[in-house]
């Protein structure tokens, strides 16, 4: 088949999902919306295309639709591979084009399409037009049926990881290191890569530790990535004289990602919107347990005293009391039980086929929906 892949720009995510079509027998190409100069997989065909600055604003529909359909005219695909839905997808199906294999970044089906009406408008639209849509939780999957899609045209599957390079193994010697050049041998680490945004709920765990890391002196917090709330981060943990127990990291390399893994005890995920994460799946591959808010798709993953806590979302008292708590039960054994279910449910070398297998239903669907 030939098959085009269309983003938004580039992302973990993306070189994963390209990889798997460079390795198939398939015959794929990349366009993206946004401009930019990234990185393309050996074996994709990047299309050239001026892209977009930001994000896409209503009066900017029309010309890419017009632009889009010549794309698709000329490049003649079997089938079009899209997300995020209210933007990506909604392009591709205002092109009139068929077959359409829409799919869900997690935020657009849980928090955009609640934003305004016309982003639930666009999903919709988008939705109706596709023969199958890909997504990541049965959340996502839950609320794409409760805008009407149809459940047997759902291909749901976790993004996945490498699990040999995201393992106990593959982390813990680099990791060691890092905690002895920092002095940190006997402390209790913590560990959150989600971004500083309103979304992910830093903001949360930030206070819960300024409460917690005031009493016991032996806790540490590691924070990797940026974002709009640092500031407002370092002026929470100035005021509780805790910033000495606190290391910004700043952004990571996807490669790079690992020694942290092994650097940390516990992960925490405070993510107020989430689709399957990507950072948690990491992490109980390295055997982690995580410390996870209580939102629909983190549940998916975390249960409470087996292979790591839920806290009610948004609530750093709550959180608080659990980092207090740590020491009292064994992690170790949770981070086992973490190991065992990202074996069992994330892992991307066989989660990948389910991918390929949703291709083929669509290309054997000859577009009808």
């Amino acid at each position: 088949m030939r098959i085009l892949y269309f983003t938004r720009s580039d992302s973990v995510h993306d070189q994963r999902f390209m990889a798997a079509l460079a390795e198939s027998e398939h015959e794929a190409f990349v366009l993206r919306l946004y401009e930019g100069d990234y990185a393309t997989p050996e074996g994709i065909e990047a299309l050239s295309f001026k892209g977009i600055k930001g994000p896409l604003r209503l009066w900017q529909i029309p010309g890419l639709v017009k632009r889009l359909k010549q794309l698709l005219v000329e490049l003649k695909p079997d089938l079009v591979h899209a997300g995020p839905l209210h933007d990506l997808a909604y392009l591709i199906a205002k092109t009139g084009y068929k077959p359409l294999l829409s799919m869900s970044w997690g935020f657009d089906l849980m928090r955009d399409v609640n934003l305004d009406a016309g982003m639930a408008s666009r999903t919709r639209f988008a939705l109706a037009h596709s023969v199958a849509l890909i997504t990541d939780a049965q959340c996502s999957a839950d609320k794409a049926i409760e805008l009407g899609f149809d459940p047997n045209r759902l291909c749901i599957f976790p993004w996945g990881v490498d699990l040999e390079r995201f393992s106990p193994q593959a982390v813990v010697a680099s990791g060691k290191r890092w905690r002895e050049a920092q002095d940190w041998q006997d402390k209790t680490v913590l560990l959150c890569l989600r971004a500083m945004e309103p979304n992910y709920g830093v903001d949360v765990l930030a206070k819960a530790f300024a409460i917690a890391a005031a009493k016991q002196p032996d806790l540490r917090l590691l924070l990797l990535g940026d974002g709009s709330q640092r500031a407002s981060l370092e002026a929470i943990f100035d005021e509780a004289g805790v910033s000495a127990q606190v290391y910004f990291g700043g952004r990571v390399p996807n490669n790079e990602l690992g020694m942290y893994y092994g650097v940390a005890d516990v992960y925490v995920t405070p993510s107020h919107v989430d689709g399957s994460s990507v950072s948690l799946m990491e992490a109980m591959a390295c055997a982690l347990p995580t410390l996870a808010s209580d939102i629909p798709a983190n549940l998916e993953w975390i249960r409470h005293g087996e292979n790591g806590w839920v806290f009610p979302d948004n609530d750093h008292q709550k959180l608080a009391e659990i980092i207090m708590d740590l020491k009292k039960v064994d992690w170790r054994a949770m981070g086992h039980q973490a190991r065992l279910d990202a074996q069992e449910k994330a892992n991307w070398d066989q989660n990948k086929q389910k991918l390929l297998d949703c291709y083929h239903f669509v290309n054997q669907s000859g577009g009808l929906l």
